[in-house]
């Protein structure tokens, strides 16, 4: 039987909010699979625990980063690697068979780096030895595939509008052809007439090379765009799982009844 791509069992999660101050709980209890190749997608209001999720799924524990999320009950395996046993300095496995996308993504790009230079570091941490010419045409391919002209490839970051830093974020994540790719809220900021572009080749992209996919989103209509299959979380917990439509007409939980009548007043 094949390993999933993740496998959470009773799952519990927490960060902490500053220095002093209690950890908050976001994650409780939570069990999911995800098989190689498939995606998942997650929805659920501001404060359900679907970003803390997503940075756990994509290694940013407490044990490998600052003010990382804390694991403190159950297990989380990802690409048969235990997220429970990572340290800071010994697993860059999973940092280069996972793409993160987070809120924001622009945010994370090195403000000293061009944007190529940005695109190139996951290239150069792989392979120390890659030449340069053949990371230039790696990067002017992944950044081209974001709609992007390549004479955004020597500009800066700050140069940059908000939706342009994502769409470069998300280049930089797809770069190493992930095994996994971890997308929370990967259009925050870009342009509407932009965002169903980015959004079909990031579906045609999973489809094509086969990656599993965690994404994180609002909107039902961007979830539909991306995934067959919907989980839906409520205060850390698990509200409703299955394939999107079993989900949205069969509601067994009083938010995913209100988040089934706001997808049929959109249609």
């Amino acid at each position: 039987m094949t390993e999933p791509a993740v496998r959470a069992r009773d799952l519990t999660l927490r960060y902490r909010t500053g220095l002093g101050r209690r950890p908050v709980a976001a994650i409780t209890g939570l069990s999911l699979d995800i098989a190689p190749g498939e995606t998942l997608a997650v929805i659920g209001d501001a404060g359900s625990g679907k970003s803390t999720l997503a940075r756990a799924i994509a290694g940013y524990t407490s044990r490998s980063v600052d003010r990382g999320v804390e694991i403190v009950g159950g297990s989380l395996e990802v690409l048969g690697i235990d997220v429970r046993r990572l340290h800071r300095h010994g697993d860059d496995e999973l940092a280069l068979r996972v793409g993160y996308v987070p809120q924001d993504a622009g945010t994370v790009l090195d403000p000293h780096l061009t944007v190529g230079e940005n695109v190139a570091v996951p290239l150069f941490q792989r392979d120390k030895a890659l030449a340069k010419k053949r990371a230039g045409g790696i990067v002017a391919e992944s950044i081209d595939a974001m709609h992007l002209t390549l004479a955004t490839i020597p500009k800066y970051p700050h140069e940059l509008s908000r939706g342009q830093r994502q769409r470069v974020a998300i280049a930089r994540a797809l770069v190493l052809d992930p095994d996994l790719l971890v997308a929370d809220e990967a259009t925050a900021g870009i342009d509407a007439t932009v965002r169903g572009t980015i959004l079909s080749h990031l579906a045609e992209v999973q489809r094509r090379r086969g990656f599993a996919a965690f994404i994180v989103s609002s909107e039902i209509g961007e979830v539909r765009r991306l995934s067959r299959r919907l989980a839906v979380l409520h205060r850390g917990t698990i509200v409703g799982m299955g394939g999107i439509d079993e989900v949205l007409d069969d509601p067994s939980h009083p938010y995913v009844h209100r988040l089934a009548q706001l997808a049929r007043a959109r249609v």
